[in-house]
């Protein structure tokens, strides 16, 4: 997902400024400790991934739970070869949209607003689509990837909101969506064949043309002024929070490669290996929701 990245340096040039990282499994050690310092600082930079939405019951790709499933996006180049790749996707995202509508913010969600809210993150970028920190209000939030909750026309670039769509798809496919269907990733759910087959595509309303969420598949381009408005907020920030995200894809770990470039410090909390694990000055493998809660607390109560 995403376009390449800036050439990289060789590895002593990125990893010089970090040295060893503070790396911990426990809420309350030092790893904390060191998040907490890079906070106080003010002025830092949040890239959250899909390990955040995780406690809001979202499935995500690679992390603690993505590691059980073998499911796979579908790339921009699947979805725009043919209908019947359409058909299964439409299908499929019809039957999981329900559980991201009713998803709710969770206690990272809210901790990370309250750490921008007081001061000391300055700025939000999100690799997710779900628009929970629209919700938990960081409306600002840069949503590098798009947002589900939005359809555009490929064909006259019309948007609409994804739930009149979802209206739509009701009305063509009464009693489609079934009960038990395993949720992936991003409102996908997983469907028999002959449910597909069965299912009805809505075209746009304005010129008949194809719909398509308003998100970046894999395979598509991350819209260049996107991008550079975040190298620039990086390149601005104090430290650079990574949150929930394994960097396995270019569209987030260029911006850790750039604060690392930048000497600015990088802390990454996420279960899991990451892909930048290196390039960090800090690490905690823990959950986000009580360490986020936890570091904010601690700001809390050292405020003058």
């Amino acid at each position: 997902m995403g376009t390449p990245g800036t050439p990289d340096t060789d590895h002593a040039d990125r990893t010089g400024h970090a040295g060893r990282a503070e790396q911990e499994d426990r809420a309350d050690g030092p790893g904390l400790e060191a998040l907490v310092r890079l906070l106080a600082d003010r002025g830092a930079v949040v890239l959250s991934g899909a390990g955040l939405s995780t406690e809001s019951g979202i499935p995500d790709y690679r992390g603690a739970t993505g590691r059980r499933r073998t499911a796979t996006p579908m790339t921009y180049q699947e979805f725009t070869a043919g209908e019947a790749a359409r058909r299964r996707y439409w299908a499929r995202s019809h039957t999981g949209w329900p559980a991201i509508a009713r998803a709710r913010p969770n206690a990272g969600h809210h901790a990370v607003e309250h750490l921008r809210r007081t001061g000391r993150v300055t700025a939000v970028i999100t690799q997710n689509v779900d628009g929970l920190h629209r919700a938990a209000g960081t409306g600002a939030a840069v949503e590098l990837h798009g947002r589900l909750d939005r359809v555009v026309c490929l064909d006259c670039r019309h948007t609409t909101a994804r739930a009149e769509l979802d209206q739509r798809l009701e009305e063509l496919n009464a009693g489609f969506r079934t009960a038990g269907a395993v949720l992936r990733p991003d409102g996908d759910a997983h469907l028999p064949q002959e449910a597909v087959d069965a299912f009805q595509v809505a075209p746009c309303r304005v010129c008949g043309g194809v719909l398509k969420p308003d998100v970046v598949f894999f395979g598509e381009s991350v819209p260049a002024p996107r991008v550079e408005q975040c190298y620039e907020l990086v390149g601005a920030a104090s430290s650079l929070i990574v949150l929930g995200s394994s960097l396995s894809v270019l569209s987030g770990l260029r911006f850790v490669r750039h604060a690392a470039r930048e000497r600015i410090p990088v802390a990454i909390v996420n279960q899991g290996a990451t892909r930048a694990d290196e390039l960090a000055a800090v690490r905690l493998d823990r959950p986000l929701g009580p360490t986020l809660t936890a570091a904010a607390g601690l700001l809390d109560a050292t405020a003058p």
